[in-house]
């Protein structure tokens, strides 16, 4: 995105970015968060975390594939694809990363509420003490 804004390289060799990509940069506040939970066990920036990731990570995602969905379905339809990546067409590519960011982000939600359980109940068991 930012070789296609600061004109570094023509618009012909890089494509402009779809307008998901500029939402999903955010995706690394999850991140931020998530390292700043475990030094403490601290799950207020945890649940933070998980919420962010949500919103900030999947929700884009969802987006993106919703605003590429006419490019997927002309490719379906008539075969014609206008930007390619590698020989492929950009549609495909770019699905393909996204199911694999989505299944990486669902991960990171799914793994966090296992650790955030684990770290309520020991919180819970040292207050029974």
């Amino acid at each position: 995105m930012i070789v296609s804004h600061l004109n570094l390289v023509s618009n012909d060799t890089v494509a402009t970015p779809y307008q998901w990509e500029y939402p999903y940069l955010l995706s690394v506040v999850p991140l931020l968060f998530s390292s700043l939970s475990l030094p403490k066990n601290n799950i207020s920036y945890l649940v933070i975390s998980m919420i962010s990731s949500g919103l900030f990570s999947i929700a884009p995602l969802i987006y993106g594939s919703m605003e590429m969905f006419p490019g997927a379905a002309q490719l379906y339809r008539h075969g014609m694809a206008y930007r390619f990546i590698f020989g492929h067409s950009a549609v495909t590519v770019m699905y393909l990363v996204m199911i694999i960011a989505l299944q990486v982000h669902a991960w990171q939600i799914y793994y966090s509420k296992k650790l955030l359980d684990a770290w309520f109940d020991s919180t819970q068991e040292k207050k029974k003490k």
